[in-house]
C-alpha cells in the first residue's frame, strides 16, 4: 500500500512539472562572431606574467606585426611580486608599462589582467574570462604555456586555455559575447620540460631577422632582467652613475639570452632544415618553437604556412 501511494505521488509530480519549452522565459540567441573582411591574420598569445609572451614569442610576433597582421600578448597577472625590492601595486604599475613599450616595439597590443602574481586559479570566472579574450580578438591563432611546467600559473594559463578551447565555439557559454564559428589553433610556447611528456617543435620559426627587436623588448623588461626580477638583489645593479658598469650588467643580460635564444635553434636544428633547407636550417642563428595543441583546429602543412606567412614556400 504504501509502495503504491509513494508511485503516485511520483507520477503526480512528474505531471505537474513545466515542459522543457516553459522552463525558462526565452531569450536572445547569440550571435556568431562577425569575420573581418581585411585577409589578416588574428593571434591572441597568454602569458602567467608580463614578460612570458614577450620572452616566448616576441620574434615571431615581431614578425606577423611587419606584414600586417594582428598580434595580442596578455599576461594573465599582474606581476605585483616579481621582484626582490617592490611589490603591490607599484610593481604592477611598472610591469604593465614594460609590456607596453614592448609592444611599442614589436608592433604589438598588450593586456594585464589584474590578479596578483602567483595566485592564478582555475576557475569558471576566469574560464569565461580567457574564452571571451579569444572571442573578442577573433583568433586564428592562440598561444599560450603547456599545464605542466615550473609554475603554478605557467601550468594554470595552460589549463584555463586548454579549457576555452572548445567553448570559444558555444553558443550558450558567455552568450553574451559573440562566438567563433572556426575553432583556432592552439598552440604551446617552448619549455624543457620532460613529464609527463616532451615538447615537441611542430612549428620552428627562424628570428635572425628580428632578433634586435628581441633584445630590445628584453632591454625593456628592465625589472625583471637588469635588475634580476624575484631572485635578484641589489647587489646585482650597478650604481647608475657608473657608466661602465650598468654598461656591463645590460651586456651580460644581453649574452645570456642570445645563448637562450639560440639554443632554441640547435635544439630544433632538423626541423629548421626541414622548413629552410639544409643549408639555410644550418646557418639560423635564433629561433621560437611552438607545438600544436591537441584541442583546437587541426593544421595541415598547407594551413600551417598559410597561419604562419613568413615561413618559405615548398
Amino acid at each position: 500500500m504504501r509502495r503504491s501511494l509513494g508511485v503516485l505521488l511520483l507520477l503526480a509530480a512528474s505531471c505537474a512539472r513545466p515542459a522543457p519549452a516553459e522552463l525558462s522565459a526565452p531569450g536572445p540567441m547569440p550571435m556568431p562572431m562577425p569575420g573581418f573582411q581585411d585577409g589578416k591574420l588574428r593571434i591572441i598569445a597568454f602569458g602567467a606574467h608580463p614578460d612570458d609572451c614577450e620572452l616566448r614569442e616576441a620574434g615571431t610576433a615581431a614578425k606577423w606585426a611587419a606584414m600586417g597582421h594582428k598580434v595580442k600578448f596578455v599576461s594573465c597577472t599582474n606581476g605585483d611580486i616579481g621582484h626582490w625590492g617592490l611589490a603591490g601595486g607599484p610593481l604592477a604599475k611598472r610591469r604593465r608599462e614594460e609590456v607596453k613599450a614592448c609592444a611599442k616595439i614589436l608592433g604589438t597590443e598588450s593586456e594585464v589582467l589584474d590578479i596578483h602574481d602567483g595566485e592564478l586559479m582555475v576557475t569558471m570566472e576566469n574560464r569565461r574570462a580567457i574564452c571571451r579574450l579569444i572571442r573578442e580578438w577573433n583568433a586564428d591563432v592562440v598561444i599560450s604555456h603547456r599545464p605542466n611546467d615550473y609554475h603554478p600559473d605557467h601550468r594554470y594559463v595552460g589549463v584555463l586555455v586548454m579549457d576555452a578551447a572548445y567553448m570559444v565555439t558555444v553558443p550558450f557559454f558567455c552568450p553574451d559575447t559573440p562566438y567563433l564559428t572556426k575553432n583556432p589553433v592552439f598552440l604551446f610556447s617552448e619549455d624543457r620540460f620532460q613529464r609527463p611528456n616532451v615538447f615537441t617543435g611542430d612549428v620552428v620559426v627562424a628570428i635572425d631577422d628580428v632578433i634586435e627587436k628581441k633584445f630590445a623588448v628584453v632591454e625593456a623588461l628592465e625589472s625583471q632582467f637588469y635588475e634580476g626580477g624575484c631572485n635578484g638583489g641589489p647587489l646585482l645593479v650597478p650604481d647608475p652613475k657608473d657608466a661602465g658598469g650598468v654598461a656591463a650588467r645590460k651586456m651580460k643580460v644581453r649574452e645570456d639570452f642570445s645563448k637562450r635564444f639560440a639554443a632554441t635553434a640547435d635544439r630544433f636544428r632538423a626541423q629548421l632544415k626541414e622548413t629552410y633547407g639544409g643549408e639555410g636550417g644550418l646557418k639560423v642563428q635564433y629561433a621560437e618553437a611552438f607545438e600544436v595543441c591537441e584541442y583546437g583546429g587541426k593544421p595541415s602543412k598547407e594551413e600551417v604556412r598559410k597561419l604562419f606567412p613568413f615561413l618559405p614556400s615548398k
